[in-house]
């Protein structure tokens, strides 16, 4: 075992800890491969699988599997869809049998901290959907929540910026601005520091880097 791997499987552990602590189902997997059959046993033929959008989730091919497995995937991000399209998608997978998405970074504590534009992910994270899972690299973790919402600002939000082609300024800088024009994507600050009283959620750490 890589140094690497043996601090990897370490915070992996001490999170899943932490998060169960706070009330959340949550495993921890080394490896990809593992973490991604673990994902799909969560989903059944005929159900409706809400995709939050997640490089993550994209990274590990989850919903051209869970589409195999016979779901029906409610994916917005799927080019060529009209606006009112994806509002529809968007409302559909708050009523979602699973919901899979991915955070933007989990604390040492056991928080999810994350930053939302439209809403639909948080939204669909706290309430709504039968079954909610969260896939998150190990490169998501930090040690609390200022330090969370410092790599929001220093990589997630750039980076999906980047991903969405946007105008924002820190396509430019490389960092968050703090920006206010009408394009800006961070509008939802929301921590989750226990799983909300009626939701099932699920927390798949894996011992990799993934997604932003």
């Amino acid at each position: 075992m890589s140094i690497d791997q043996w601090h990897h499987d370490r915070l992996g552990e001490k999170v899943v800890q932490a998060l169960r602590k706070n009330e959340f189902d949550a495993v921890y997997f080394p490896h990809r491969q593992e973490a991604i059959e673990q994902v799909l046993t969560y989903i059944s033929p005929g159900d409706a699988v809400g995709i939050g959008g997640s490089a993550t989730l994209n990274e590990l091919g989850i919903p051209e599997k869970a589409a195999a497995l016979g779901a029906k995937i409610l994916n917005h991000n799927l080019p060529g869809l009209s606006p009112e399209a994806k509002m529809d998608i968007r409302r559909r997978q708050l009523l979602s049998d699973v919901f899979l998405c991915s955070t933007n970074a989990v604390t040492l504590e056991g928080y999810l901290v994350n930053v939302d534009g439209v809403g639909n992910r948080v939204g669909a994270m706290t309430f709504g959907p039968k079954k909610v899972v969260i896939v998150a690299g190990i490169n998501k973790v930090c040690t609390d929540e200022k330090a969370a919402f410092e790599r929001i600002s220093m990589i997630a939000s750039p980076k999906n910026n980047k991903r969405l082609e946007t105008s924002n300024p820190c396509l430019t800088t490389g960092v968050c601005c703090d920006c206010q024009g009408k394009t800006r994507i961070c509008r939802i600050y929301a921590v989750m520091k226990k799983r909300p009283m009626v939701s099932d959620i699920t927390v798949v750490l894996v011992g990799e880097n993934l997604g932003y």
